[in-house]
This record gives structure tokens, C-alpha cells and sequence, in this order.
């Protein structure tokens, strides 16, 4: 991957955070906040979705152009799903609890809270919300974290309403789940002080550990997003939305400078060549004959193919701009949000089935000549015309400049076209929910994980490595509940790390173990009542069979500890099976006689005790 000098490029980038809270109700009604599958669902509804003007009079540029994709949108709704959910009800008061996290969350970034909170919509047109609109409320300001790199300054925290969930794509349009839609959600906005994909990278980290150390926001894939702004001095700002891994965020960073270098570079190369893009033109009849597979099954159809002149762009239509991704598919991704598959174009072509002479009478019916390029999109006449007027639209675009949009994250670094970048005009006064005056006075500010590592080292006894494994794992608070219930801290911690790791990665089940599960479990080990070698049978039992408790595990599996005089017995019946071995090596006979003891004991003996017996009945026979 090419580095830049970034502070040449003038590389500014911001930071959002988006991140559910793990409270027991949603921001707006009394439903929970736990997600279901889709197969739970009890009943389902559509609706279309479109625009509404500012109080301004102003619709949302984004909003306008997503309301031009013609799409139904059908919701799942569950035994829980109630009339705010599906928007045939006003919203109820904010949640006191989401409020409360918010501002703890706000303390520790060093913000200062709004005096009143008020809700505000924010026109949301793609389905995920049944109202047509996000409710959002500023919570608090001006605040601030340190990274190596410097200083950067928080500008918001926002407590607003998660999205629905898509679930699948229909003939019709989308599908979404109501069961995510409403969970409280903080949304933490930087200022663009980044000037490094490194830095980007470190500032989420420390927000992220800062969420984290409230103990009280959700965890797991999906419940933390980031939204990443940038630019550079001769490009334009760029929010990419759904960063799902810290990990890509600093690929994310340079691929986007790449692209907005390439472009950069396209444009000035396009200008020399005085390029110009024609009008679309149907050029069905150039591929009458064709064997290409889309071309031929679109014709078929009844559809059509339609096309549109670049003069001047021979060769640049498929420069690389992004890993695997080109101007082509710059062009294609204005072409899908208009239900096409995407597009052709004469710089990958002959291809796909596409011949030779195909080209030339594709050249010849739109007046192309040889440093020219067209792109085609064979589909029905109503979205062939619609995709290659939005492919034209953005080649018209690639001459001038590089264009402000928000993108999607793609799993591979890359990003892909979404919408434009919304404006003011989506966001005017929510009327149902009246305002609310945040009160810190009984807020405390929770100690950081980072702190925690540090004490779980000092109080417990746990190795850094250990300690920093539990601060920051899920299951943190629990382990917390374990020692001050008494429990030896590094049995819990064991537990709840290396051994659900080791059990997971031979395909055990443990995300079936609840809490209580483990607690049990790790309550009758300290105890004495299961040896801790037995500890991985119990859990694997419980995770098999989530329905059981520990003690009926306990005794299904027979894990009950032995005393002293069955762990002889069992040891005597080694050693005189293996009495030859014992004659001829001694001690050295020890460690292969000690796995075999442990497995005819089964887990039910202490490791300590076994091996104290069986030193002493070798030392007999040796």
C-alpha cells in the first residue's frame, strides 16, 4: 500500500463514534433491548418512506435522492414490539437510565453538559426507521482526549435512537427487524484534529476504551460503529460510514487518500484532454446478435441498452484508484442505486461475452471516437435510462473534482459510493418529547480499564497480561462480582479468559453460557465441591445443555470431587498396570503415569493431591 506524506497532502480526518448502550429499555419506550432472530417474528407491515421539508422549507439533498429509488419496506415485529416501535404511537419520554450513561460518558471525555436537552429529528429515508426520521438529542460539548500523536477535541455527544436492522434485500425493496430499532445509542463526534490514519486509529481506541470502562454499553460485533471523515487540501470532505473494526480504520484512512490523489490526478489529466461527456443514447440495436449473457438476457426481457459517450476518458475509465477498484466502478456505483447491476465499459472491453465488432458498432452509434471511452447498462427501459444518466452525471463530475459523498466501509479497506453528504435541512425539532435538564450531581465518573489493569495486578495478584485480558473482556463485571463474593481471583479470571477461550476454540458453545452459568460453576470449584480440572467438563455440559443448572451438571456428569482414598485407589491401579515401567525408570516414569491417573480420575480429583499420591506409591515401588 502506497504512504503518503500526509501532512504534505494536508490529510485532516474526524471521528464517529457511534456506540449501543446496555440499558434495560429502549430511548423512547418501555421494550427491551435484548435482539431476536427473524424466524421469532410474530407479524410484519410495509411501508414507503419520502422526504419532508425542513422548518426552513429546505429537503435534505440526501434524503431527496434516496426517495427516487422506488423501494416497499416490510418490518418484522416480535411479542415485544409496541406502537412507538412501529410508529402508530408518539414517542414516550427519554430514558432516564440511557440519560445517565450518557453523561457518565461525557464526564470521562471532559465535556460540558447542556444546560436542556432537546430531541431533534433527523430525516432518515433508507427504511431504517418506520418514522421516517432518527430521534437525537445533544447531551454534551467541548471535550477532549490525548493521543501520542496530540490532542483531539471532542465536539459533541449525542444520545439518539438506534436503526432497525436490515435483514434481507426483497423483490420489493428491503426487510428490516424492529427488534435493534430504538436501543439508546451515544454518538461521540470529533473535531478533524487527526492528521494521520495511525492517529485515527489511536483516538478510537481510547474513546473505545473509555465506552468500555461505564461498564454499561453493549458488546459484540455490530453494538460499536465508526463513521470516518476526511480530506485532503485539494480533494473534498468524505464520511465513510459503518466501520465495524478498529483494525480497518487506519487502511480505510489511506486507501481514501489514495482514491482522492487518483482523482485528483484523473481530473487534471481529463481537463488536458478537454474531455466531456455526451447524452445517454440507446444503442440497443449494436448488440442484437450478442452472446453476452446480461446483454442477451436484458434484450430478451424486453429490455434495453443504454449509453452514454465520454469523450477524452480512453483509458482512464479503468485507472485504479482503490485496491480492485477503478473509475469504472466509481461510475458503476451511481448506476446500482438505481437497481442496476452495474455497468460496461469500453476500457474492459471486448469481454463478459462483449466482441470485438460489438465495440466498434457500440463506438460508431454514439460517435466515439479513439480517446474516447463509453460505458452501457443493459437492463428494463425505465432502469438502464435511470443508471446511465446517474454514470454520466458522475463522469461529469471526475472532470471537475473529487465530489463531498458518504461512502460504506467494504471489509477489504476499501469504500464504495452510499448518497451525498447530508446537509442542516434533515434535522428540525422533535414536538412529542419534551425537553429534558441533565443532571450531573449524582453521576459518577466510573474508574478506566486502563486503571483497572493496574489494580487488578496490585489487589489480585494477576499477571499484566491476565489482568489486561480481563479489564477489557465482556465478561469484566462479572469477575468483579466473583471476587467480592469471595471467589479466588485467579480461578475467576482463569475461568472467564483462558478456559472460555480454550473451550471455544474446540467448538464449544459458550456464547449459550450465561452468566449465572458461569458464576455456579466457578462458585463450586472455589468451593471445593468440582476440582478445577473438572472445570472445563462442567462448562462444556452447560453450554451443551443451556437448560441445566451447575449442580445438575455436577451430577449428570458425575463431576463431584473424590476424596483422598479413592484418588489411592485409583492412583495403586496405574502403578501396578505400569508396575514394569516404575521398576525400570523410577521418578522418570512419573510424568506419562500422571496422565493416566488424571484420566482415570476424570476430572473429578484435585491435580495436587494426584500427584502428591502418586509420587508417594512410586517412591514405594522404585
Amino acid at each position: 500500500m502506497t504512504e503518503y506524506d500526509y501532512e504534505a497532502l494536508g490529510l485532516v480526518a474526524g471521528l464517529e463514534i457511534h456506540q449501543q448502550l446496555d440499558t434495560a429499555t429502549k430511548l423512547f419506550c418501555e421494550c427491551p433491548t435484548e435482539l431476536r432472530e427473524p424466524d421469532e417474528a410474530t407479524r410484519t407491515f410495509t411501508r414507503y418512506l419520502h422526504p419532508t421539508k425542513s422548518e426552513l422549507g429546505e429537503i435534505d439533498e440526501a434524503a431527496l435522492e434516496e426517495s427516487q429509488v422506488d423501494r416497499e419496506f416490510e418490518y418484522l415485529a416480535y411479542d415485544t414490539t409496541c406502537l412507538v416501535e412501529a410508529d402508530d404511537e408518539p414517542p414516550h419520554r427519554l430514558d432516564a437510565e440511557a440519560m445517565e450513561v450518557a453523561l457518565e460518558i461525557a464526564q470521562l471525555l471532559d465535556m460540558n453538559p447542556v444546560d436542556q436537552a432537546h430531541v431533534m429529528r433527523k430525516i432518515v429515508v433508507d427504511g431504517s426507521n418506520t418514522s421516517g426520521f432518527q430521534r437525537t438529542t445533544k447531551v454534551a460539548s467541548d471535550g477532549a482526549i490525548e493521543t501520542d500523536a496530540g490532542t483531539v477535541r471532542i465536539e459533541d455527544l449525542m444520545l439518539e435512537e438506534e436503526s432497525a436492522q436490515r435483514v434481507a434485500e426483497t423483490d420489493d425493496g428491503v426487510r428490516y427487524s424492529l427488534d435493534r430499532l430504538g436501543i439508546p445509542l451515544v454518538e461521540i463526534g470529533t473535531k478533524p484534529d487527526i492528521s494521520t490514519p495511525e492517529q485515527a486509529r489511536a483516538a478510537a481506541e481510547r474513546i473505545g476504551m473509555l465506552l468500555r470502562s461505564t461498564g454499561a454499553v453493549k458488546r459484540g460485533l455490530g453494538t460499536i460503529r465508526q463513521d470516518v471523515n476526511v480530506s485532503i487540501a485539494d480533494g473534498a470532505r468524505v464520511e465513510m460510514k459503518g466501520v465495524q473494526s478498529l483494525d480497518d480504520i487506519d487502511d480505510l484512512i489511506r486507501n481514501e487518500v489514495r482514491r482522492q490523489v487518483e482523482l485528483l490526478d484523473v481530473a487534471e489529466e481529463l481537463q488536458a484532454r478537454g474531455a466531456a461527456v455526451g447524452d445517454p443514447t440507446d444503442v440497443t440495436d449494436a448488440f442484437a446478435d450478442t452472446d453476452s449473457g446480461v446483454i442477451r438476457g436484458a434484450i430478451d426481457d424486453g429490455g434495453a441498452v443504454k449509453a452514454v459517450p465520454l469523450y477524452g476518458f480512453d483509458g482512464l475509465v479503468g485507472r485504479e484508484i482503490q485496491p480492485d477498484r477503478r473509475l469504472g466502478t466509481e461510475l458503476s456505483d451511481h448506476a446500482k442505486r438505481h437497481g442496476a447491476g452495474g455497468i460496461f465499459h469500453t476500457d474492459e472491453l471486448p469481454a463478459y461475452g462483449v466482441t470485438d465488432e460489438e465495440v466498434a458498432a457500440l463506438r460508431e452509434a454514439v460517435g466515439a471516437g479513439e480517446d474516447d471511452a463509453v460505458a452501457i447498462v443493459a437492463d428494463d427501459e425505465g432502469t438502464a435510462a435511470a443508471a446511465v444518466e446517474a454514470a454520466a452525471e458522475r463522469a461529469a463530475v471526475a472532470i471537475e473534482e473529487v465530489p463531498e459523498e458518504t461512502r460504506g466501509a467494504n471489509e477489504d479497506g476499501t469504500s464504495s459510493y452510499l448518497r451525498p453528504l447530508p446537509g442542516a435541512a434533515r434535522m428540525y425539532p422533535e414536538t412529542d418529547v419534551p425537553p429534558v435538564e441533565p443532571d450531573v450531581a449524582d453521576v459518577e465518573t466510573p474508574e478506566l480499564l486502563t486503571e483497572k489493569v493496574e489494580r487488578y495486578q496490585d489487589e489480585h495478584g494477576l499477571d499484566a497480561g491476565l489482568a489486561e485480558q480481563v479489564a477489557y473482556g465482556r465478561r469484566m463485571p462479572l469477575f468483579e462480582d466473583l471476587v467480592r463474593a469471595g471467589v479466588d481471583p485467579t480461578l475467576a479470571a482463569g475461568t472467564l479468559e483462558s478456559t472460555l477461550t480454550a473451550l471455544r476454540r474446540d467448538d464449544v458453545p459458550v456464547d449459550a453460557l450465561t452468566d449465572d452459568h458461569l458464576r455456579d460453576a466457578v462458585t463450586l470449584v472455589d468451593e471445593g465441591e468440582v476440582p478445577s480440572e473438572g472445570i472445563e467438563d462442567l462448562l462444556t455440559a452447560l453450554a451443551e445443555d443451556p437448560g441445566m443448572t451447575a449442580a445438575e451438571a455436577v451430577e449428570a456428569e458425575n463431576l463431584g470431587g473424590v476424596d483422598e482414598s479413592e484418588v489411592r485407589e485409583a492412583v495403586v491401579e496405574v502403578v501396578e498396570r505400569n508396575a514394569d515401567q516404575v521398576e525400570q525408570e523410577g521418578m522418570g516414569a512419573f510424568s506419562g503415569l500422571m496422565g493416566e491417573a488424571m484420566g482415570a480420575l476424570r476430572g473429578k480429583a484435585d491435580g495436587d493431591l494426584v500427584s502428591q499420591v502418586l509420587r508417594e506409591e512410586i517412591q514405594q515401588r522404585a
